[in-house]
């Protein structure tokens, strides 16, 4: 039988017809092009630059009528291949999801859930779960509770304790990013109680000791988070992976609230030096923002320190495309130039960051607005900033973050013994 050619097929439909909008043309082409083994190089070939492609596929370009006549072509289909995409099955969505290192296929399983009848609560699980950890990575906490309430009703149905230990644990550290300390504590001391009630692996054992410490931490919890770091610290004794890192970096955490800086730095520096980028980049990045940070919060700061940490951010930031690891970096850069006296600098960097976009976690929020205040406070407008630091300090109280609101008070006493002191705002040369 002829094969019909594009040409002939433009006749016999007309275009707009059968076209998918984006972002659903993008994913159908992709999945085209990977389907015969073809990078974006090679399908372009000459006709179609690889950034145009990569932009099609990402659903941030529409194709003219030429360019899908030349993809058609470069594809061996025909037109009609580009007018819908068949449903996708949960189990489907999950394999490909699973089969990349990255999250691009977000949309897809996310798709596949809307659709899915819930036959399967168990495949709905590990669907959900995968969702929720990229959530976390791009600082989407409203969506990652959404589907993490689903997680702890299923591990509730389905009758697994693991998974119900795994779903309350990630809920708590969600409440914690969210600033709900109150309900954090509550979910993750069940979390602790029902891990303790039976024989769980020692990875469930670390994860709700991670979890535990740091909301109990945020509550000012500390004694009791002492003892549960000390446990975890024991527990990780001899590894080298993430969960080692982790550790480390939260039982630092911990130490930093209880002003034992010295000890602090120790913990971070093996973690530092220790971990490698290959095992997870992120990870290997939010070390170096807390190694920053606590350079910066020593008195006096150690910003050239905190400058070769954010290089080495800088660097690695563009192998992983997170959203929320470059606001950070901002913020980071703006404290950066606070505490060198570079203050329009300072102001100039908060500007680069669309509050109503943000996709950083409460106290790094605060952080930003607490960095705002202490800016008006150096540029004369002090009342001003005195009530909107009293405002922040009294929020974190009411929301039970007693740790949070005592930091806050402790740099209010240092921004005004600063000014009051006779330092001069300098303006940058």
């Amino acid at each position: 039988m002829e094969r019909l050619t594009t040409d002939r097929l433009v006749s016999l439909t007309p275009w707009g017809r059968h076209m998918l909008e984006q972002p659903a043309f993008g994913r159908r082409l992709k999945r085209l092009r990977r389907e015969r083994g073809l990078s974006q190089a090679a399908l372009g070939g000459d006709g179609v630059s690889t950034g145009y492609l990569s932009r099609l596929e990402s659903g941030t370009r529409n194709p003219t009528d030429r360019v899908m006549r030349y993809l058609a072509d470069r594809l061996g289909v025909s037109l009609s291949e580009f007018e819908e995409e068949q449903a996708v099955s949960l189990a489907q969505a999950l394999t490909i999801a699973t089969s990349v290192e990255n999250d691009e296929e977000s949309g897809l399983l996310e798709s596949a859930l809307a659709a899915d009848d819930g036959q399967d609560p168990l495949l709905r699980w590990q669907a959900l779960w995968r969702l929720t950890q990229t959530k976390r990575r791009h600082g989407e906490f409203d969506k990652e509770f959404a589907y993490l309430e689903e997680l702890v009703a299923l591990g509730d149905e389905v009758g697994l304790v693991e998974l119900r230990v795994r779903a309350l644990t990630q809920l708590a550290r969600c409440l914690r990013s969210s600033g709900d300390i109150t309900r954090a504590v509550d979910v993750a001391v069940s979390a602790h109680r029902l891990g303790s009630d039976h024989q769980l692996g020692l990875q469930d054992r670390i994860l709700i000791l991670l979890a535990l410490i740091s909301v109990e931490t945020e509550a000012g919890r500390l004694p009791e988070a002492r003892v549960h770091s000390e446990e975890l610290l024991a527990l990780v004794d001899g590894r080298r992976d993430t969960l080692w890192a982790e550790a480390l970096w939260t039982a630092a955490a911990l130490r930093v609230r209880q002003g034992d800086i010295d000890f602090a730095q120790g913990l971070l520096d093996r973690a530092l030096e220790g971990f490698p980028s290959g095992e997870n980049l992120v990870l290997w990045l939010r070390l170096r923002v807390a190694a920053a940070r606590l350079h910066l919060q020593k008195s006096p700061a150690e910003v050239d320190v905190a400058q070769r940490y954010i290089e080495a951010i800088e660097s690695g930031l563009p192998f992983v495309g997170i959203e929320a690891l470059e606001q950070e970096l901002i913020s980071l850069k703006a404290d950066l130039a606070f505490r060198e006296g570079r203050y329009m600098d300072a102001r100039a960097m908060l500007g680069r960051l669309d509050r109503t976009g943000l996709r950083l976690s409460y106290r790094d929020r605060v952080r930003l607005d607490v960095l705002d205040n202490r800016l008006l406070i150096v540029e004369g407008k002090e009342e001003e900033g005195l009530r909107g630091m009293q405002e922040l300090a009294e929020q974190a109280h009411g929301s039970s973050n007693l740790d949070l609101a005592a930091d806050i008070w402790r740099i209010v006493a240092e921004t005004l013994v600063e000014t009051r002191g006779g330092r001069q705002v300098q303006p940058p040369a």
